[in-house]
């Protein structure tokens, strides 16, 4: 039997199709191995959101292009074969195959050959196939070959990320997504609750570049939302939502959150100032973003927050970062992430006049910073003494609530207590974004 092994980098979206691609790789006949030189195909589902991300996705490539056996092929797959197919080919002589996502596969003089029969043609790479590119200028309307609905294995986890939706309609002015993920695609109802079920984990992480916005495209906008998120809560324990555009947050949307009984709120705000977020072609402001905030306080005092801002937009002035500095000290959200802005080719930003300075951009991030840690310390530090109930990702290590997967801080929890339990326990100590928690 052929092996396989894989390595994914970026958000939780990719590590859903990451998945779907280990199912289809298993029913193609291949094997997954951890030891990457005796793998017959090598696959690196790729990042391109920024700069860093690039690099790591860079990085990865060629780390493994120095392990790769003789007669096994490299496959790059995800955002940077969407986005720089035939560059990547060109720059990169060490891939074997450039794969985007949901299109068929193109030869070096632009043939379409259709749909792949394997997983997006990476079982055939890994076999036959020579240096190939994606033509990304020439995308399909739909998808010759798409991910989104494909079929994935049983959770190893507790947990489990869905993706209900791809791509996006916004035309935020430092997002280049859009253009590589195209616009957004709703899956039905009945497909996400087929897989919702499939999977068996007991807490479900709904997902999307634009996750309020499901259905829109369908022309059902909230009234789609909603009942999803309905849906998924009468069949697991615990559901999660990330990726909120806060325009989207009505009423409706937040008592069927609270209802779930996780009331947990990822907020993608990415700045407050109003001069700013209108030249980030966004909505809201800071005051807005606060009122908001409270009054979900006021509805559940146990709500937990997250968000991430985007520090060193081009005209970022120091007003601006001072408006920002005001609103994380006053919103006291419990996880937030500051990222430097990066230029992205074709975005509305990266012809902006007045760029920051890199070296200012690091000084305010590592303001930001400072005060968040010890936003998120004191926070954590209100905990000791209450009850959480959480749920046991692996023996020792736990979440509540308050603690989305991979991205916040963890509960220690007493190791007897399996994988997949349920414990109601009190917290005990708290260090950083960290809790420590006992019977």
């Amino acid at each position: 039997m052929s092996s396989y092994h894989l390595v994914t980098l970026g958000c939780p979206k990719n590590e859903v199709d990451s998945e779907k691609l280990v199912g289809q790789l298993g029913a193609d006949g291949f094997a997954a191995t951890d030891d990457p030189g005796s793998a017959d195909l090598l696959v690196v589902n790729t990042c391109a959101f920024i700069g860093e991300a690039r690099q790591e996705s860079i990085d990865t490539i060629l780390g493994l292009a120095d392990q790769k056996a003789a007669g096994a092929r490299l496959v790059v797959t995800g955002c940077m074969a969407e986005r720089y197919g035939d560059e990547l080919t060109d720059a990169m002589p060490e891939i074997d195959l450039v794969a985007g996502f949901g299109h068929g596969l193109l030869d070096d003089h632009g043939h379409d050959h259709g749909p792949a029969p394997t997983a997006g043609g990476l079982a055939l790479a890994g076999a036959t196939a020579t240096a190939t590119a994606v033509s990304i200028g020439r995308k399909p309307s739909l998808p010759t070959f798409d991910l989104l609905n494909l079929p994935r294995p049983r959770s190893t986890r507790p947990w489990a990320y869905v993706k209900v939706a791809e791509g996006c309609d916004r035309a935020c002015g430092f997002c280049a997504i859009p253009s590589f993920r195209g616009p957004q695609r709703s899956r039905s109802i009945a497909t996400i609750l087929d897989e919702v079920e499939q999977l068996g984990a007991d807490e479900i992480v709904l997902v999307a570049q634009d996750l309020a916005a499901f259905g829109r495209d369908q022309g059902v906008g909230e009234r789609s939302i909603i009942p999803l998120v309905q849906a998924v809560a009468e069949r697991v324990r615990r559901t999660r939502l990330l990726y909120l555009y806060p325009s989207d947050l009505t009423d409706g949307l937040i008592d069927a959150i609270i209802a779930t009984g996780v009331p947990y709120f990822d907020l993608s705000l990415q700045h407050v100032s109003p001069p700013l977020v209108r030249r980030m072609r966004r909505w809201g402001n800071g005051d807005k973003f606060l009122a908001r905030i409270d009054d979900i306080r006021r509805r559940e005092p146990t709500a937990a927050f997250r968000s991430n801002f985007i520090v060193g937009y081009p005209g970022e002035t120091e007003d601006d970062h001072d408006e920002l500095l005001r609103f994380v000290e006053e919103a006291e959200v419990d996880w937030c992430g500051f990222f430097a802005y990066s230029p992205e080719d074709g975005t509305y930003a990266a012809d902006l006049p007045d760029q920051v300075p890199e070296e200012l951009v690091g000084e305010r991030l590592a303001e930001l910073r400072e005060l968040q840690d010890a936003i998120t310390a004191r926070k954590r530090d209100e905990l000791i003494g209450s009850e959480v109930e959480v749920l046991v990702d692996t023996p020792g290590v736990a979440r509540s609530h308050r603690e989305a997967p991979e991205i916040d801080g963890v509960i220690s929890v007493p190791e007897d207590l399996p994988a997949g339990t349920f414990a109601t326990l009190t917290v005990t100590g708290a260090l950083g974004p960290d809790l420590e928690a006992s019977r």
